[in-house]
């Protein structure tokens, strides 16, 4: 855990999340909803059966209090893990585009008789699956917040 990280209002910690569970997996993943990440800042390493991120997540908890107070809305840099990690396969990536920025929509774990496969959706039609042993996935924030550059909360189209 990063000691150093501290928000403005005093009151918010540091995320440090872990899903083991599929109701688990879907709280991290309502807090990772529209996170950006450069293309390099996704890895997969192989003999650690580890898969990770590096995400500039819009920080969705702190949404009603920025709006209460006026105050601009927050994104923040979190690793977010997957363990127990048999394979990666990815769809709709040009993993050669070095400067692409890739924007995550969703997450969605399948289980199976061998472990089950997480479904991360991008923007764009981009998906990553993980084959995974079993639901092993944590969400650190490793950074102070810091005011999000469009100065506005994603918006969706329902």
């Amino acid at each position: 855990m990063i000691l150093d990280a501290r928000f403005q209002d005093g009151d918010d910690a540091p995320l440090r999340l872990i899903a083991q569970e599929v109701r688990d997996l879907e709280v991290m993943a309502s807090l990772v909803q529209d996170a950006v990440f450069p293309i390099t800042e996704m890895t997969y390493a192989k003999r650690q059966h580890r898969f990770a991120l590096l995400l500039n997540r819009f920080r969705w908890e702190d949404t009603p209090a920025a709006k209460r107070t006026g105050r601009p809305f927050e994104r923040v840099r979190s690793l977010l893990v997957f363990e127990t990690v048999l394979g990666v396969r990815s769809q709709n990536i040009d993993r050669g585009a070095k400067d692409a920025v890739l924007s995550l929509l969703s997450i969605v774990f399948a289980p199976s008789d061998q472990g089950g496969v997480v479904e991360i959706t991008l923007s764009g039609g981009g998906a990553i699956s993980l084959q995974v042993e079993a639901l092993e996935a944590s969400l650190t924030d490793v950074s102070r917040p810091y005011r999000a550059n469009s100065g506005q909360a994603p918006a969706h189209n329902t």
